[in-house]
């Protein structure tokens, strides 16, 4: 019925804008000349213009099944049918719109999902817009009155005309009836008095905030991350600060999400225990019902794909993530030859490396790579939403770990191993298996000081906890003038030192369609499988995925896979579109703030 409705609604404003420039029925004009002044059926025509352009923006809302939609639609139609009759006697259109204001009226209850956040950025857009559809509706009037224009009237000519009329100015065209250079300055002016009126009053409205993790919700979600945080590697990611979460009626758990171009979007598992999971599901699915947003989730595990099947999505794998077991991990065999070649080419080059936890770095030191880590990035986009955290050294980010890479430190400020953990504790990394003594960031740069030749931060690792035992990484970013193979350098050490930080697992970058890549490759992969891997290898080249999934595959991971789950294959296309621009892989062009730390009194 919406979809109907949302036609229907569509075709009706589209009728009443060529209804009111086309010209009238000379008989009826004659019969409405003794009941209303021509100044006001020229008005009135003008008003239906206006009428007729605001129903053609609304339909939209109406598929959405908006209930605001639904009220200024049937308020425009009862007005409508008020000028059809006012402008011309025109029986037949206002019977049309009598009709659909009619069924409307008795389908009212179809239409009940709440409004979206308002932004100033819908003023811009509305503006935009409604000047578009005025330039158009001024085009074809002239079109459809050429013969009324006297002499030239070029498109420019009539861009001017138009222009100059939104405001209440004169153009340069000449028309051979008044009446009609009447009706024409009055449409375009009103045109142009909506479009000023409209813009002025979505400016002006106090917008309603976006949603965001409040306090009271970061304290629920730092709770159930302590007691269930082990179950997912995103766990930790929930307290992205451009989230929103959704409750369960028990309040045991919890859904993260965010709404991107009506979609709402959830990532990862559901938080908190597991019997709570279809309560905050169907909180999640009934706050999209009222809102009309199209349910989606991206990075799920298998469990928790289950859980959102059973309430009514369909799940499909869509890539795997890198798990590595630090016990089992080794640099020895002939499959880690490439890794083991590059972690001693950067050791060879003088590199060192600190590990530590947030909470043991003074905040002279992150402030220092925070700075280095914006100053690598420059003005190139940061990625992330279902698998990134989007701030570094935050206070109330203790238990987050730091990956630091430092090259040109002077030997005399090596400080040994020993001496290294008794000041640390077990948060700095030991030696690496090369000798070469690893300093803490603080003791390395004050030492370092005195000689004159300061450390330079080269490279940065920040890993997320994942339960008590488990890191996740965050952020992988580096110089780009730095020696190849500083990566694999860090993340190798990462492992080798997670003993001393009581961490047994840790999970790596995603890799998208990983399978698919993996089989197509194989001996006797058949043709369709083919294909796939060569539309992926062919989207790398923007999306980095074949790279990712080689550059995880060389630390021989277990590979864990992850699902997005939609509600109908025909959603798909908005779903992934509403993916890439969470993910921040496509950005439309506009001013878009970002992501910045939590500011905390």
């Amino acid at each position: 019925m919406p979809r109907v409705a949302a036609l229907l609604t569509f075709v009706v404003g589209l009728l009443d804008v060529v209804s009111a420039l086309t010209p009238e029925w000379r008989t009826r004009l004659a019969d409405l000349r003794a009941l209303v002044p021509a100044a006001a059926s020229r008005q009135a025509a003008a008003f239906t213009v206006v009428v007729g352009l605001l129903l053609m923006l609304l339909a939209a809302g109406l598929r959405r099944r908006k209930r605001r939609a639904w009220r200024a639609v049937v308020s425009l139609l009862g007005i409508g049918v008020v000028l059809h009759v006012a402008k011309g006697l025109d029986y037949d259109e206002a019977a049309v719109s009598a009709g659909l204001l009619a069924m409307l009226v008795l389908a009212r209850g179809e239409f009940r999902a709440k409004g979206d956040p308002s932004t100033r950025w819908r003023a811009l857009g509305a503006a935009v817009t409604l000047a578009a559809l005025s330039i158009c509706c001024g085009f074809l009037l002239f079109h459809l009155r050429e013969h009324r224009i006297v002499g030239a009237h070029s498109w420019s000519a009539q861009l001017e005309q138009i222009l100059l009329g939104l405001v209440g100015i004169p153009g340069p065209l000449h028309f051979s009836s008044d009446r009609f250079a009447d009706l024409a300055e009055r449409v375009l002016l009103t045109l142009g008095v909506v479009t000023i009126g409209v813009t002025g009053y979505l400016a002006l409205r106090p917008p309603c905030p976006a949603p965001r993790l409040t306090e009271d919700d970061e304290t629920r979600v730092r709770d159930l991350l302590a007691r269930y945080g082990s179950a997912d590697s995103l766990g930790y990611f929930v307290l992205r600060s451009d989230k929103s979460v959704i409750w369960s009626p028990s309040g045991k758990a919890c859904v993260a999400y965010r709404v991107v171009n009506g979609v709402m979007l959830a990532s990862g598992d559901p938080l908190g225990d597991r019997e709570a999971w279809p309560g905050a599901i169907s909180a999640f699915l009934r706050e999209a019902a009222d809102h009309a947003w199209t349910p989606a989730v991206i990075g799920c595990s298998e469990p928790a794909g289950l859980a959102w099947t059973r309430a009514g999505l369909t799940a499909l794998e869509f890539g795997d993530e890198a798990v590595v077991d630090t016990a089992a991990f080794s640099l020895e065999g002939r499959s880690m030859r490439n890794v083991r070649q590059a972690v001693k080419r950067v050791e060879r080059a003088g590199y060192t490396v600190c590990v530590r936890r947030v909470r043991d770095l003074d905040p002279a030191a992150i402030a220092t790579v925070e700075a280095q880590a914006r100053t690598w990035r420059g003005a190139a986009t940061e990625r992330g939403f279902s698998m990134a955290l989007g701030r570094i050294g935050d206070p109330a980010d203790g238990d987050c770990v730091l990956v630091l890479a430092y090259d040109s430190v002077p030997e005399a400020t090596a400080v040994g191993a020993d001496e290294s953990t008794a000041h640390t504790g077990a948060s700095v990394a030991g030696p690496s298996v090369t000798g070469v003594s690893v300093a803490g960031a603080g003791e390395s740069v004050a030492a370092a000081g005195a000689t004159g030749a300061p450390p330079r931060l080269r490279a940065l690792l920040h890993f997320v906890p994942w339960g008590a035992d488990g890191l996740s990484l965050d952020a992988m970013i580096r110089d780009r003038d730095a020696d190849n193979g500083l990566n694999e350098f860090l993340i190798v050490n990462t492992l080798r030192q997670a003993g001393d930080l009581g961490v047994r697992r840790v999970s790596l970058n995603f890799a998208f369609f990983r399978s698919a890549l993996e089989r197509g490759e194989r001996l006797g992969a058949g043709p369709v499988i083919r294909c796939w891997r060569g539309l992926l290898m062919f989207m790398s080249r923007w999306f980095q995925i074949d790279s990712l999934y080689r550059f995880n595959a060389k630390f021989a991971p277990r590979w864990t896979p992850r699902f997005v789950c939609y509600p109908a294959s025909a959603e798909l296309p908005r779903i992934a579109l509403a993916i890439l621009e969470a993910e921040a892989f496509l950005v439309w062009p506009r001013w878009r703030p970002r992501l910045r730390r939590t500011e905390r009194e």
